[in-house]
């Protein structure tokens, strides 16, 4: 079974994509924050990490190199729903840094799931 570790610091955000992960067969874990999220990395070992980027102690970016650190292999889908810090866009930059998806808060849960799909290489994913 595909294990997901799920990183965002917005507890709704959190219980939602559990949620929409869960309805369709995928062992996920959560954290609230970068330093929780990199230990659950370590311990569980996940197939894909879905980190939102503006988050409170250490963020996605620091998150996200800290695991390619670990695991250059890692799949990553980098989510945020801000971003924008003059003429930074995040996201942008965070494909520069391994991730191999974004999406912008909201998303639809369809979209979350063709990230995965095209993340993982699974069959049939768009």
């Amino acid at each position: 079974m595909t294990k997901i570790l799920i990183i965002d610091d917005d507890s709704a955000v959190r219980d939602t994509i559990l949620a929409i992960l869960e309805s369709k067969g995928y062992h996920a874990v959560a954290a609230a924050d970068g330093d929780h999220g990199l230990d659950l990395f370590r311990s569980e070992r996940p197939d894909l990490v879905i980190s939102d980027i503006i988050m409170p102690n250490k963020d996605g970016i620091e998150t996200i190199l800290a695991m390619h650190r670990e695991r250059a292999e890692t799949k990553i889908i980098a989510i945020s729903g801000g971003g924008r810090l003059g003429n930074i866009d995040y996201l942008e930059v965070v494909k520069n840094f391994g991730a191999c998806e974004v999406i912008a808060k909201p998303f639809d849960p369809d979209e979350l799931i063709g990230c995965i799909g095209r993340c993982l290489g699974e069959p049939g994913a768009s």
